[in-house]
């Protein structure tokens, strides 16, 4: 399993020195606890995983950067941090083969042909593997209320435009409607759909397609994890 962390560039920097972390190994391995703290900007990098390589198309990236929210920075930032670098790992621990992001405040789960969460060639019905892994994502998300969940279907850009949106759609439904059957508020997911719109690989090898065949999971802290992580800093 990978776990990719999003580079913050300055901010990192900014913290460290407010820190008076002075150890050249401790700015390298710094945390998205850290990081954090120094975020204040909208989740754009989120976002642009969650989409692709087109985010705004059709003004489907404010939509969802509406969903996502700012990004919060400060004391409350760091605690908000620590939940979902916690929550990433119990991810990555749990459903191997799926690549776990830490962005911005939230976290993002790809799952594709290769993570072994798929769907059958031209079908959006969940078969038994994949409902063994989504299993144990649901007895997280479970453990960790303070969460809002988007679910992101795509496809590669074999077939029609108008087949490929609708087979985007019924498998990002499909997902959400999983996870809702098993109990999470319905109220907790946001779920978009992009076709063949929105590539993060190459279309014209079998490599690239297999990629873009897939369905993002974006986990972000709510509002309620937001102002207890805001009373708890003091802000």
């Amino acid at each position: 399993m990978t776990t990719i962390f999003k580079k913050i560039g300055f901010g990192i920097l900014a913290v460290l020195l407010a820190l008076n972390i002075s150890s050249c190994e401790a700015t390298k391995n710094a945390s998205n606890t850290q990081k954090g703290g120094a975020i204040g900007a909208a989740g754009g990098a989120l976002l642009g995983a969650i989409i692709g390589n087109n985010v705004g198309t059709k003004g489907d990236g404010a939509e969802l950067g509406a969903v996502i929210g700012g990004v919060v920075g400060g004391g409350a930032g760091v605690l908000i941090g620590k939940k979902m670098d916690k929550q990433a790992q119990q991810i990555e621990e749990e459903i191997p083969g799926a690549v776990v992001e830490r962005v911005d405040d939230g976290i993002v789960v790809t799952f594709d042909e290769n993570s072994g969460v798929y769907f059958d060639t031209n079908k959006y019905n969940i078969n038994n593997d994949s409902e063994t892994l989504l299993n144990k994502l649901a007895g997280i998300l479970v453990e960790y209320p303070d969460t809002n969940v988007l679910v992101v279907g795509h496809t590669d850009s074999t077939g029609a435009d108008a087949y490929n949106m609708t087979l985007s759609k019924n498998r990002a439904y499909a997902v959400t409607n999983f996870f809702t059957n098993k109990g999470l508020s319905a109220s907790r997911f946001t779920t978009k759909w992009f076709g063949e719109e929105q590539p993060i690989a190459d279309n014209t090898t079998e490599e690239g397609r297999s990629k873009n065949r897939r369905v993002n999971i974006g986990i972000i802290p709510n509002d309620k994890m937001k102002a207890d992580a805001e009373k708890e800093a003091g802000n």
